[in-house]
């Protein structure tokens, strides 16, 4: 049998992990010296509510060499096939690595470093598991799940500069006039990197619609499978036009909606929305 395990910074919602049979193994999230799991023990909003306080940005960690090797069994036949958030924001896929050495599991067991975050991951792990559905060696999932990586797209507007400011992503007088002429940076992640893009002005809906309509070229040329609308709290009005939006695109078969975990949350603030999805 095929194990498909991820990390918790896959973003994936109770009823997807359910629905696809995911292992999640969940990263540490340091609110000064308290330490919790994320998505067990702690929130998105527990997470603002302390940043806020502390004008601080929490500390992430990924699981620990021994967290990963609770998931695997040393003497069973099983096959397992981990993502992991990229290698270039946490030593997640390098403890993984080291777990499936400690444990002398080779040749059952695959790390994929998805070069990624968020349901950037998300949307390869339910693409492995479909594949692993259909019968597909878990090597064969392995090798087309490297293939299409590249062709994850995934971005993020942000609302506040404040949580860049305090995680050292921009500087003060940036997030001070930033703030002040209502600027709301795009994040993207390539080359397994986050980097800022363009830049959005304008008030709750508008800034969002903007980004979503930039993304419109892409969005058509997108796999049709699924896209997914990650954000770590936004106003249900704003999600909702940007459903619409997508679905009056008739590109996708589903549209998914996930909550943003610990790592979006603390690095990028309330507010941030992201729209994710494959192209072909």
């Amino acid at each position: 049998m095929i194990k498909i395990l991820a990390d918790s910074t896959c973003d994936l919602s109770k009823d997807l992990i359910e629905k696809y049979q995911i292992g999640i193994i969940p990263l540490y999230v340091h609110l000064g010296e308290d330490e919790y799991k994320d998505g067990v023990d702690i929130s998105p909003e527990e997470i603002f509510a302390w940043s806020d306080k502390n004008d601080l940005t929490p500390k992430t960690a990924a699981p620990s060499v021994a967290d990963f090797e609770e998931f695997f069994d040393k003497d069973g036949e099983d096959e397992y096939i981990v993502f992991t958030i990229s290698s270039e924001f946490s030593s997640s896929f390098s403890n993984c690595m080291l777990a499936i050495d400690d444990m002398e599991i080779y040749e059952r067991a695959y790390v994929i470093d998805s070069a990624n975050l968020s349901t950037g991951i998300g949307l390869l792990i339910i693409y492995a598991a479909e594949l692993a559905e259909q019968g597909m060696k878990a090597e064969d999932i392995v090798n087309t799940i490297k293939e299409t990586r590249e062709k994850v797209r995934a971005s993020f507007i942000v609302d506040t500069l404040t949580y860049l400011y305090r995680g050292g992503r921009c500087s003060g007088i940036a997030a001070l006039f930033g703030s002040a002429l209502k600027i709301h940076p795009k994040i993207m992640v390539e080359n397994g990197a986050m980097r800022p893009d363009k830049k959005y002005r304008g008030k709750n809906i508008k800034f969002v619609m903007d980004y979503v309509k930039d993304l419109e070229d892409d969005l058509k040329t997108a796999r049709k499978e699924r896209v997914f609308i990650t954000h770590s709290g936004c106003d249900k009005a704003i999600v909702d036009s940007v459903r619409k939006y997508l679905e009056d695109l008739n590109q996708f078969d589903e549209i998914l909606e996930t909550r943003a975990g610990a790592v979006v949350s603390s690095h990028c603030g309330p507010g941030t929305l992201g729209v994710l999805f494959i192209v072909k």
